[in-house]
């Protein structure tokens, strides 16, 4: 990650050597240098200029000029704010992990506000016994007046008599690490008293977003699993391919037939339905990633593990899915499969058929604008997406860009913005909800994606908005669930357009 001084440099580097234009967001000042001339134009803009009409008609001028100029391709505006984070609690994976890994127990460790949380987030029938539950720190606890190991093994050993899980996973919330509670150091001790395997995750309030408890929940059984030990030690390449992402079981066995169809076999998941048929992880192991949150867990494989990692753009719409699958051919030295009556692939082929049956959905957004606020980590992917379905994205917001762990999302993203000739949109790591309010005003976007806690306050001004929250619970990979994610898109378009 850079320093403010070294972003200082590199911006200063771009305006003074390759002679393009910078945007200052908060000032709105638009420097342009003459090609003929040492002089500097400055053009400062007043609040109640229209942002919205510049970027249509003069950035659009301004950058077209440049390229037959110098030739330089336009690329995308990386900015970082200082922003508050509004997302939820990133132990809200509980809600889908302890659903996904069906022999499992969660076990939250925190305090009321975690349990309060919990209550309203995962709701459940009266009836119901959940695989999860919460273990309430009061303030002799918190004082250390109590051993906490002793109340952890009481807990422990009640939930195995009464739910008998394989595997029970402990959730250190923004409590546990404050007053510096040693989960890592209790577990092991407490994991051979019982002989049950105890898998320690902090998915506290630290990390950047919500999504990030279930990469911190992965990253934390490739550390546990006893089936790591590294028997092949040769340099000779590994033919199993392991996808890590939590998704349905449906959704997994689609993106595995794909897969299967060019001749893959997919050996295991992470995580798997049950805590004991976890894949048995070799080195040289290749690992793909399904969701662009889960950059610690591919850090923690290829580690630990040494699998290597293919980098390739997430499996979200049919050209993110089509590419995804491509990369996963190239690293077997697999040739994806040809129709010598076209000569496109079967997975070029796919991919606009599938297109071609979303034109109901198409015409609705094609051409509309949207801007994302930033929430949950997709929005990158989904930005990719629905540039590809013809429409105009002001703005990426996201809470965290691992730049390393989405290389070829960013690649795909700037080759879908050059075939739809549309400029490269501008990308905001931690962005500043003032500021980007202030945007949303003069840009006067079409959608406005975005966390639960700005939805409401938006829609009083007039700005139509869509829950980011809902695209991380809804089915979105692969082929055939491309449809769900312009449903969601166009549900708010279709309710404005019926008022």
């Amino acid at each position: 990650m850079y320093s403010l001084k070294s972003k200082i440099s590199i911006s200063y580097f771009f305006t003074k050597i390759l002679n393009k234009i910078s945007i200052n967001s908060k000032t709105c000042n638009i420097i342009m240098k003459n090609k003929f001339s040492n002089k500097k134009k400055a053009l400062i803009l007043q609040p109640n200029f229209p942002l919205a009409s510049f970027n249509k008609l003069n950035c659009q001028d301004a950058f077209k000029i440049k390229q037959k100029q110098k030739g330089y391709l336009l690329k995308g505006l990386f900015e970082c704010e200082t922003g508050n984070y509004h997302t939820f609690c990133p132990i809200s994976c509980v809600a889908w992990l302890y659903q996904k890994i069906e022999d499992s127990f969660f076990l939250v460790i925190g305090t009321k506000t975690c349990g309060y949380f919990l209550q309203n987030a995962l709701g459940v029938m009266i009836f119901a016994e959940p695989r999860y539950a919460m273990a309430e720190l009061e303030e002799s606890d918190i004082s250390a007046q109590l051993n906490d190991y002793k109340e952890l093994k009481r807990l422990c050993l009640e939930i195995k008599r009464d739910v008998n899980p394989s595997v029970i996973v402990w959730i250190g919330t923004c409590t546990t690490e404050i007053i510096k509670m040693d989960l890592e150091g209790m577990a092991p001790r407490l994991e051979a008293e019982i002989s049950l395997p105890i898998v320690v995750a902090r998915a506290n309030g630290l990390d950047y977003a919500f999504t990030q408890g279930e990469d911190t929940v992965l990253s934390a059984m490739v550390k546990n699993m006893d089936n790591i030990l590294q028997e092949n030690n040769s340099s000779k390449k590994s033919d199993s391919l392991v996808l890590f992402g939590s998704v349905p079981s449906t959704v997994a066995t689609q993106l595995s037939l794909e897969l299967q169809k060019e001749g893959i076999t997919v050996s295991g998941w992470l995580p798997s339905q049950r805590y004991l048929d976890l894949p048995r992880l070799k080195k040289n192991t290749l690992v793909c990633g399904i969701n662009p949150f889960l950059s610690r867990t591919a850090t923690t494989l290829m580690r630990r593990t040494k699998c290597t990692l293919i980098c390739a753009p997430f499996p979200i719409g049919p050209d993110g899915t089509r590419v995804w699958i491509e990369k996963i051919c190239l690293a077997f030295g697999i040739s994806p499969s040809i129709n010598n009556l076209t000569g496109k692939t079967k997975l070029q082929e796919r991919e606009s058929f599938i297109f071609s049956g979303l034109e109901d959905y198409l015409k609705l957004i094609r051409g509309k604008s949207v801007f994302f606020m930033g929430d949950n980590l997709l929005e990158i992917s989904l930005a990719r997406f629905l540039t590809r379905c013809g429409m105009i994205v002001y703005e990426i917001g996201i809470p965290y860009l691992d730049k390393r762990f989405q290389a070829a999302e960013l690649a795909l993203l700037e080759q879908t913005c050059k075939e739809m000739n549309v400029p490269m949109p501008r990308i905001v790591e931690k962005p500043d909800n003032y500021y980007q309010i202030q945007r949303i005003r003069e840009l006067q976007p079409d959608l406005t994606i975005t966390g639960m806690a700005h939805a409401n306050p938006l829609e009083a001004r007039g700005i139509t908005t869509k829950w980011s929250v809902e695209f991380t619970f809804a089915q979105i990979h692969g082929f055939t669930n491309t449809r769900e994610i312009l449903e969601l898109v166009t549900r708010p378009l279709r309710k404005n357009a019926n008022i």
